[in-house]
């Protein structure tokens, strides 16, 4: 198996509010059906669907409660922490954690989003942003099956 993520769902309990936060946040997504949203996150998608739904189809009894994961996302500056935690306040997210600084000399803060999916909003001036590679899906319609094409820069040049 590779070394790479293509994909991360995230079980929602209502699919309309789900999105709606995202996109306050100014994320673009896509709806093949209604039932599930896909959003462009760098090099991977990010994705919105039922969390019944997403439980049946993953084979797991779904208990309600934290499932030990939390994502990230990481910004050029301490500053930005704060703006994105302010934006998903705003959008109707919990701040869990206002950006403080950190032992190791970055800067953190922790928002969780309207289903419980905690987000670590990060700055570290050790590990500095890469060009944004592009995922996208494959020609099926209902975009099940998604695959990364050779990275490419967000000018379209390929990622060296």
């Amino acid at each position: 198996m590779d070394q790479r993520i293509t994909c991360i769902t995230l079980g929602v309990a209502d699919i309309t509010r789900a999105r709606a936060f995202y996109e306050q946040l100014g994320w673009s997504g896509e709806s093949p059906d209604g039932e599930v949203v896909f959003f462009q996150a760098g090099g991977m998608v990010v994705a919105l669907w039922g969390r019944d739904k997403l439980a049946d189809d993953t084979v797991v009894a779904d208990g309600g409660g934290w499932g030990g994961v939390t994502l990230a996302h990481n910004v050029g500056s301490s500053g930005e922490v704060d703006s994105v935690l302010t934006e998903a306040a705003r959008a109707g997210g919990t701040v869990t954690r206002a950006g403080t600084p950190t032992a190791w000399g970055g800067y953190t803060g922790i928002f969780v989003d309207p289903d419980g999916h905690p987000w670590e909003v990060a700055y570290n001036p050790g590990w500095p942003l890469q060009p944004t590679v592009r995922c996208a899906c494959v020609d099926d319609p209902r975009c099940q099956a998604l695959t990364c094409h050779p990275p490419h820069s967000v000018s379209g040049e390929p990622v060296t």
